[in-house]
């Protein structure tokens, strides 16, 4: 895509505007994220090594924002046990790793983490061998089922079958490799996390025709990115790089019109939202501590939402899974941008 926009300089306008560790990002001149790294579709390392998938979309959007370079991003793969310790430590700056937004871990009195938009609407599911002959979760009554440890996974499955009142034994990992390779060498009759990572998982197994997710949806699980709480200069500058996703897409913008839509913009000063949200006038990247173009860097570097969405997990990735909920609010789903103004 490797287009060049310069409406601002590198930093831009607005530096100091961020305060605390958005500041210390800039000044360190790169982005440190945690992820998964094993999780296709999401984030992990492709053929040549690079990390790709939706949650590595973001940290890329995120350093295209702030330093014009979507590669200026270290990251950090974190176990599920780990992740919140490094973010507040500060071993990482942004945690975008298939994280559950719930009132524990967002509350003061919890976790104290601060979310940002929902990029991933998603539901728990459970995977057997197509073998087993399970086609419903009373049929799991009595056996073993493999889960991470310290995960939501682990508390929706525990308060589901208490709801059904079905017995089971549930087998617990510190990792998502050890969870699922124990399901697969038959020391689990069912494996359960989100659907969407298990059909991610799936795709990798030696067999995936081998394996079916059964019907049933456990739980809600809005995934998104997360920094830590009090902070926000770092969480609204992610909070609005993330929207600005969402509304190129809702606004016609890709990373393929993108030069003749800021030209028309640039061409057109009665085109007020557009120029607004292109960064051609206003203040709003200075607000957010970002340079007036930010937008233009984010859509040129990783595209609109639609776009990060299908070639990650949609029609054009492996994964093939329909938008449904991640659909534009036009087309009936539930991603949605505030205005920009």
């Amino acid at each position: 895509m490797g287009l060049t926009l310069a409406l601002a300089g590198c930093g831009g306008s607005g530096e100091g505007v961020g305060g605390g560790r958005l500041d210390a990002i800039k000044a360190r001149g790169s982005l440190t994220c945690g992820v998964d790294g094993k999780l296709p579709g999401f984030s992990y390392q492709d053929n040549s090594g690079k990390y790709v998938g939706i949650d590595v979309d973001v940290c890329r959007a995120l350093a295209a924002a702030l330093f014009n370079d979507p590669n200026k991003v270290e990251y950090r793969e974190l176990t599920a046990s780990e992740r919140f310790t490094a973010l507040a430590s500060g071993e990482v700056d942004v945690l975008s790793r298939n994280t559950t937004r719930t009132l524990s871990r967002d509350a003061k009195g919890g976790n104290g983490l601060e979310f940002a938009p929902t990029i991933f609407f998603d539901g728990q599911g459970v995977m057997v061998p197509l073998a087993s002959g399970i086609t419903n979760l009373k049929d799991l009554a009595g056996k073993t089922i493999c889960v991470e440890n310290g995960t939501t996974t682990e508390l929706n499955l525990a308060d589901r079958f208490r709801e059904l009142g079905v017995p089971y034994t549930p087998v617990k990992y510190q990792t998502g490799d050890q969870t699922y390779g124990a399901y697969l060498q038959g020391r689990c009759a069912a494996v359960t996390s989100d659907r969407s990572q298990l059909a991610a998982k799936k795709t990798s197994f030696p067999d995936p025709a081998a394996h079916t997710l059964l019907p049933d949806v456990l739980s809600k699980e809005p995934l998104g990115p997360v920094t830590v709480n009090n902070d926000s200069g770092l969480s609204d500058a992610l909070r609005w790089v993330i929207f600005a996703t969402m509304q190129a897409e809702e606004s016609g913008i890709d990373s393929n019109n993108l030069k003749q839509k800021l030209a028309f913009a640039k061409a057109n000063p009665n085109q007020a939202d557009l120029r607004r949200f292109l960064g051609v006038e206003g203040d709003l990247g200075e607000q957010l501590g970002l340079s007036a173009d930010f937008v233009p860097r984010v859509i040129a570097s990783v595209g609109n939402y639609g776009e990060i969405y299908e070639r990650n997990v949609g029609k054009a990735s492996r994964l093939k899974l329909e938008r449904g909920l991640n659909n534009s609010y036009k087309n009936g789903g539930l991603i949605y941008s505030p205005p920009f103004r």
